[in-house]
């Protein structure tokens, strides 16, 4: 219990199989999913910086950059995502952060796959697809930065402060801040420990939460203008239009939290977010209230996620996804 929240016994052992590979001397590379979001990103950099202190050299190699908001978060030369692949290629071992499946790494997906060793800290509900390898997976964690918290725990590391605000950002985040239905008593109590590192609530968020270019804030409300409800149901939903990103000089990271209001509204079990992305295809981000679990809907579009928050990428226009995925919604709302 070094870092003061004790350890569940079973990620206590896992945490040990993961540290059976990272020993010194051996090239590390550390790396999460496209479009990293707070967690993917905290909890690299954490394990960034507890693997520099114990005498080994990491490297971050994601498949896309670091969106700007979390750049904050990022030591001096430990990103290396401009050649991810190279370092894929060239490490020991990878350390695979918050996604377990590989067709959400992108362009890193086939250097992975050769990989000597790969290893896999994750807390969503999926099988996954990655090559064999140590896990510490735990789907009732709040964050992927909680289980690196309870790595380091169970191995005997101190948090330094560096770690320790990388580490609540992926909290912060991952539950958005502190509302959704994962923030359990562990949650805060890891939070907690992580304010007594030195971590300042406030600075966090005017990094995370207080700091938009204005093309957020005009592509949010253009994305709102889509919004259509069908209060029978309880569904929601909103559409990006295809240049937006484009016209406001936005990035995906840009569309963080839109969701979020069409699941405010009063009545709204089931709230949609489409976007078109490359290769002919559309990203459906889930989120729903209550006992609605969009982890469930998601896996039937070849997605996954968490009950309250999921999703998944069809092939096609945003016509032919919407009317796909909304009769299913209806289905499902309607208990069909």
């Amino acid at each position: 219990m070094l870092n003061g929240v004790p350890v569940p016994p079973e990620r206590a052992r896992a945490a040990q199989t993961v540290a059976a590979v990272l020993t010194p001397g051996r090239r590390i590379a550390l790396t999460t999913h496209v479009n990293a979001d707070g967690d993917g990103v905290g909890s690299e950099v954490a394990l960034w910086h507890l693997l520099t202190a114990r005498g080994l050299k990491p490297a971050i190699a994601n498949p896309t950059p670091v969106p700007e908001r979390f750049t904050f978060l990022l030591p001096a030369g430990a990103d290396h995502s401009d050649r991810a692949a190279k370092e894929i290629e060239a490490a020991d071992v990878v350390v695979v952060l918050d996604i377990s499946e590989l067709s959400r790494l992108g362009d890193l997906q086939r250097a992975i796959k050769q990989s000597h060793a790969v290893a896999c800290i994750d807390h969503h509900v999926s099988q996954g697809s990655l090559p064999g390898g140590p896990r510490l997976v735990a789907p009732e964690a709040a964050a992927t930065a909680e289980l690196v918290f309870d790595l380091a725990s169970a191995l005997g590391w101190s948090i330094c402060p560096e770690a320790a605000r990388a580490l609540y950002v992926g909290l912060l985040t991952d539950t958005g801040a502190f509302r959704f239905a994962n923030t359990s008593p562990r949650a805060l109590r890891v939070a907690g420990a992580l304010l007594e590192r030195g971590v300042s609530p406030e600075s966090i968020y005017e990094s995370v939460y207080a700091s938009a270019p204005e093309g957020r804030v005009r592509l949010m409300t253009e994305v709102l203008q889509t919004l259509v409800v069908e209060p029978d149901v309880g569904l929601a939903w909103v559409t990006v239009p295809p240049d937006a990103l484009q016209r406001h000089g936005a990035t995906a990271d840009d569309l963080d939290g839109i969701v979020e209001y069409p699941r405010s509204i009063a009545g709204v079990r089931l709230a949609l977010l489409f976007r078109q992305i490359a290769n002919g295809r559309v990203k459906v981000s889930f989120r729903s209230i209550g006992d609605v679990d969009v982890a469930e809907l998601a896996h039937r579009f070849g997605g996954g996620g968490h009950a309250r928050a999921a999703g998944a990428s069809l092939e096609g226009s945003i016509a032919e996804a919407q009317q796909e995925v909304l009769a299913a919604a209806r289905r499902y709302l309607r208990g069909d």
